[in-house]
């Protein structure tokens, strides 16, 4: 049987309306660099204020520097073991706001062509925490604005089942582009909000999606 272009209706417990899309919905802020004089914690508390500013999201931010996050992992896959994957005691508070987080954004800088260590080990000591949730990503660098790390994580998350934010923001050359905690481009903030806008879009369907019905994954 092919392809149809009628419209299929989910069984939604409750009716998705305007009012349903206006909440506010959870957002994680993930400081992903913990290298000695990073410049991550200044753009995410940018990328913070962006947020609350754009009223549809409790913004939060999470930092790695602050998270244990060992890079052996064990045997099992986090996958399958669930609740009972024998996480580090300082990893609780990370992988909590995971599970509670609606959406995520990952700021993250450019190192050697991908995104930093301290990164991928945040994201493989979990697994559901991140399916059918939207993740979106700020990425900072050299003439490439990080969108090597950016390329790299959309396959990895693609592959834990979450949805990836199309449009981006990437800063170029940070070290004489930003002054004061802020970017110099006058446009930084309109290109912030097309990002957020898509993403609380992507987070009202999501959760709407979820609350439906499990995803089968």
């Amino acid at each position: 049987m092919g392809a149809s272009l009628s419209p299929a209706w989910l069984p939604l417990r409750r009716r998705w309306t305007v009012e349903h899309m206006s909440e506010k919905h959870t957002l994680v802020i993930i400081v992903g660099s913990v290298r000695e004089g990073r410049f991550g914690p200044v753009v995410a508390s940018w990328v913070a204020e962006q947020a609350r500013a754009h009223g549809g999201f409790d913004v939060e931010v999470v930092d790695l520097a602050d998270v244990e996050i060992p890079l052996s992992l064990p045997a099992a896959s986090p996958k399958f073991a669930g609740d009972s994957y024998p996480r580090p005691e300082g990893m609780a508070p990370l992988t909590s706001r995971l599970e509670e987080a609606e959406a995520v954004i990952l700021v993250t800088p450019e190192y050697n062509h991908s995104y930093p260590a301290s990164l991928k080990a945040a994201i493989d000591w979990h697994f559901t925490q991140w399916t059918a949730k939207p993740v979106a990503f700020v990425s900072y660098g050299g003439a490439a604005g990080g969108r090597h790390a950016v390329l790299h994580l959309e396959n990895v998350l693609t592959e834990l089942h979450a949805v990836t934010i199309r449009d981006g923001l990437a800063f170029p050359n940070y070290f004489t582009a930003w002054q004061d905690g802020r970017p110099l481009d006058p446009e930084a903030p309109g290109y912030a909000k097309v990002l957020l806008d898509q993403l609380a879009w992507w987070t009202a369907a999501l959760s709407a999606a979820r609350e439906a019905s499990p995803y089968p994954a």
